[in-house]
């Protein structure tokens, strides 16, 4: 396990700080990601690393950017410890869809495929199991609608 791990998950809350899947109901850690790559030149210090389950680290990969399609641009992903996710993101309880509210937002929905339909059931049950929100630690994170 990366050495860092206890202090990125205590700092996330214990969830992917990309699409806010609560740790808990895996049967395993999840995966410290360098926000700004290493191997494009990203440091190794706690201000470039956060937590990711699986599906976003592996979708992230080597990227920083990605398509917005709505712009036709390609804007920079989500960036953890610089945006809030409020202001990009919200989560419509019906559908548990993901919804970008930003050329960010929509751009890091897209390259990290977080409405899969496996993630949005996974998203939907959580919601109805009172695990969704995230209120009380860093804002309301994935608000719902």
């Amino acid at each position: 396990m990366n050495p860092r791990y206890k202090i990125v998950a205590e700092r996330a809350r214990h969830r992917c700080e990309y699409c806010g899947a609560p740790e808990r109901v895996f049967n395993f850690p999840f995966e410290i990601e360098h926000i700004w790559p290493r191997a494009r030149a990203g440091v190794d210090e706690y201000e470039n690393l956060a937590l990711a389950c699986r599906a976003c680290n592996l979708f992230k990969g080597l990227r920083t950017t990605g398509f917005d399609e709505m712009l036709q641009l390609e804007i920079e992903l989500f960036n953890p410890r610089r945006d809030t996710w409020d202001e990009h993101f919200q989560v419509d309880k019906e559908t548990g869809l993901i919804i970008g509210l930003t050329n960010i937002g929509r751009a890091t929905v897209h390259c990290l495929q977080m409405n899969s339909a496996q993630q949005s059931a996974a998203r939907r049950q959580w919601i109805r199991w009172g695990i969704c929100r995230r209120a009380d630690h860093l804002g309301s994170h994935l608000r719902l609608v």
